[in-house]
């Protein structure tokens, strides 16, 4: 028997102390002897072939070391990196090879020596004693280009005679996905509701508080390098890096130390990531290089950015009986992320049954910086798809849009439940949090108030969306459990936390399920030295399968450190249960030992037979299926005609993502990740001019939200388990970006009924708002 004291409980996060006061390290924060700065030159086009560089002025610089061109770094680097993870390639988007219509995915280059696709592409880099000095010398850097026609519109890219960004890339078709499933064309013909709509999910940046940053320095120890990187993926960076100097694995080493936000665009290698290791490798010598503002807007990638046209049909009480879909994914100039096409593709359906189904999901390259993962990646696109098409559904059905919802959706008696897309939904029972946020608002009670408001000319919008999403991705994750001689903990884990809180989550679990002191505990992570080969932190995976993978080894040293109570206790191992951290004999309280008398026990030469000496273990969790944690949220806004403003007035959200360990980092995942959905929905975009010049470059022109811009959020929940992981927990990290964006976006909408108003892209700003009650009145 194990009863929780902690998990469950509201504690106070560990890692926030020196993260408030300061006192912990991010990369930048290094000072290594001998540290050499790196600045990157950058390409001015979005498409042209580069016919000369001249290095010479920019060496004559005073403290400048080296420059280092494309054909430099191609003596260093064994092959041309995989930006693709190698995990990747059991997507089906990678067709067979030997099939003549496969797609072909192209590898790139860390500096380009023949052709750039991208305005802020690497074309050389800068070494010089300062960093000032790198970033002054990079305008000394002579590069001769020939211009190229360039493609930022994706419908014009796929078109033929389109300038082509791979000679190899028929139409710069990047990858596509499709499902078709009954028949979608009758109906069509027979649905008693039919419209046809184009949405656009806009082009976004994470905008990390951090900018990517990397320090590498030649190891004696190792025989290779180590590299501090502020990256979500250490093991993933550790191995292409490796890969790439034809160096083994033992022989490279990657710290992530403080990562200063990563929302899914520090997973993986980057062009600078390869530049600085090769550097510091050749020159024997540590190197640094960290992205400025501008650097990050031009060249980390950016997510959403998706075109999707719609024809649906549904009968007269709303249910949708037929939904066509071709959807266009801007990959942006190479292939940082190609399975952002799948994850839209395979939650097509989301919530709702849907008998016939006909989704296409196609990808084309364009001479725009790579688009990428975003908090959420591909999921939120699908998510904010259908909940303006259930809207929709209710506008042109007379239909309340709550109603519309939940004959949709799929009832919980189904579950397990195999979607068309072949995934299986594990648990749900989507109503549940449909009817708790229609309690917790008072949904009835403010239909009505929004009526009264309306005969006064006040414009109240109420947005309802409901989501699932698919998280928790595999193929496993690892841990390592260490009782130190005096009893205190060590979790080595192979995920890496940079906000989500584990250190605080494995804490609390470590103290209800092996008796551990809460705050003795130190969970180690982002070292490949240390730490068993994981798969980082993304996909809302640190806890469904990191913490699954520490169940395992927690469950071990229990089991073992019972043995050694029993032995100590002079009882039998099935009669030692853990009652407020103490192993004690069943039925005897007085009689008990705690984890420092067996960890002390465990680590001399007086144990049972059998039982070897030391209290520690390796594990690796493999996952057997993704979990599909659900909501839904109600955003209640009031718009003004006069200048198009919306105001947040309420919102609730309603998230079921499990069995919660946590409920202070719960509350602040979603807080999070409401921020970022509704700024979506009213305020970010990035734009490019037809040149592919990046025109909304500065934090000055892209819009992000403040807090002042919000309420105060009313977080609510509902619990439903799922069988996949041992402790009943599905993922919270992306949840609330997935369900805010539309339910921000519904509440604008339904504030414009009066006018006739029934569809507007995001971000819904003040001046399009304005712009369409204007052109409506008249």
């Amino acid at each position: 028997m194990v009863l929780s004291r902690y998990v469950g409980a509201s504690v106070k996060r560990k890692e926030d102390p020196r993260l408030i006061t300061g006192s912990s390290t991010y990369v930048d924060d290094l000072k290594i002897p001998g540290l050499a700065h790196v600045a990157i030159v950058r390409s001015p086009y979005a498409h042209a072939d580069i016919t000369g560089i001249d290095k010479s002025a920019a060496l004559a610089q005073p403290g400048v070391l080296a420059v280092y061109t494309g054909e430099d770094l191609a003596k260093i680097l064994k092959n041309d990196y995989p930006i693709i993870p190698e995990g990747d390639t059991g997507h089906s988007h990678y067709k067979d090879r030997d099939d003549e219509d496969a797609i072909v995915v192209p590898k790139n280059r860390p500096i380009e020596t023949r052709r750039v696709r991208y305005v802020g592409e690497p074309v050389a880099a800068v070494v010089a004693e300062t960093s000032a000095a790198a970033n002054d010398a990079t305008a000394y850097v002579e590069v001769s280009y020939k211009e190229l026609d360039a493609v930022i519109d994706p419908y014009e890219a796929r078109e033929d005679g389109a300038p082509q960004l791979y000679d190899k890339v028929k139409n710069n078709i990047s990858v596509r996905e499709e499902t078709v499933h009954g028949d979608v064309a009758s109906a069509l013909n027979d649905a008693a509701i039919r419209f046809e709509v184009k949405i656009r999910s806009p082009r976004c940046h994470p905008a990390p508080m951090e900018g990517r940053a990397i320090l590498a320095q030649p190891d004696p120890i190792l025989r290779g390098l180590t590299f501090w990187s502020s990256t979500q993926a250490p093991h993933w960076n550790r191995n292409e890096i490796a890969a790439s100097l034809g160096l083994s694995q033992t022989q490279v080493r990657c710290i992530a130390p403080e990562v200063g936000g990563g929302f899914g665009c520090k997973i993986g290698g980057y062009p600078e990531d390869f530049i600085v290791c090769a550097i510091a490798w050749d020159m024997k010598r540590p190197v640094k290089w960290i992205e400025s503002r501008s650097e990050n807007f031009l060249a980390t990638n950016h997510g959403r950015n998706q075109w999707a046209e719609f024809e649906v049909g549904a009968d007269a009480n709303g249910r949708m009986t037929a939904l066509k879909a071709r959807i266009l994914l801007d990959s942006g100039a190479y292939p940082k992320a190609l399975d952002l096409a799948w994850a839209t593709w395979v939650m097509s359906a989301g919530p709702y049954l849907v008998d016939n189904l006909d989704y296409v999901v196609e990808g084309v390259y364009t001479n725009t910086m790579a688009n990428g993962a975003y908090r959420g990646a591909g999921r939120p696109e699908a998510a904010f798809y259908l909940e303006r098409l259930m809207d929709l559904i209710a506008d042109k059905g007379g239909l309340d849009p709550t109603e519309v919802r939940r004959v949709n959706f799929i009832p919980p008696e189904q579950f397990p439940f195999e979607t068309l897309t072949g995934e299986v939904y594990d648990t749900g029972e989507y109503a549940k949090a449909l009817d708790h946020a229609m309690e917790v608002i008072d949904y009835k009670t403010l239909r009505q108030e929004q009526a009264r408001l309306r005969e006064e000319g006040r414009y109240l919008g109420i947005g309802v969306a409901s989501y699932v999403e698919i998280c928790g991705f595999g193929p496993y994750e690892s841990s390592t459990v260490r009782v130190e001689p005096s009893g205190q903990v060590s979790i080595f884990t192979g995920i890496s936390p940079h906000g989500q809180g584990q250190e605080t989550t494995f804490s609390q679990m470590a103290a209800d399920y092996i008796g551990a002191d809460f705050e003795a505990v130190v969970v180690h992570h982002g070292d490949t030295a240390t730490t068993p080969q994981g798969n980082g932190t993304m996909g809302s995976r640190g806890l469904a399968v990191g913490g699954a993978a520490l169940m395992m080894s927690l469950d071990k040293i229990r089991e073992k450190a019972s043995r050694i109570a029993a032995y100590i206790l002079e009882a039998s191992a099935e009669d030692i249960e853990l009652v407020d951290g103490r192993y004690q004999v069943k039925g005897v309280p007085g009689r008990g030992v705690t984890l420092q008398d067996i960890a002390d026990k465990a680590y001399s030469d007086d144990l049972p037979e059998g039982v070897d000496p030391g209290l520690d273990t390796t594990d690796f969790f493999r996952v057997p299926e993704e979990t599909f944690p659900f909501g839904t949220h109600i955003a209640v806004v009031e718009v003004s005609p006069d200048t198009g403003e919306t105001t947040i007035v309420r919102y609730v959200s309603v998230d079921d993502c499990g069995n919660i360990i946590s409920p202070n980092l719960v509350t602040g995942q979603v807080h999070g990740g409401l921020a970022q959905g509704i700024g979506q929905a009213l305020w970010e975009e990035l734009h490019y001019d037809n040149n592919g010049e990046l025109i909304t470059a500065t934090l000055t022109d892209y819009a992000l939200p403040k807090a002042g811009f919000f309420p105060e959020f009313e977080s609510h929940h509902t619990t439903t388990t799922t069988y996949l992981n041992p402790m009943g927990a599905k993922g919270i990290g992306e949840a609330a970006t997935i369900g805010s964006t539309p339910a921000t976006a519904n509440a604008v909408l339904d504030a414009l009924e009066p006018w006739g108003i029934h569809h507007l892209d995001t971000p819904l700003t003040p001046e399009k708002v304005w712009r369409a009650i204007s052109e409506a009145s008249a």
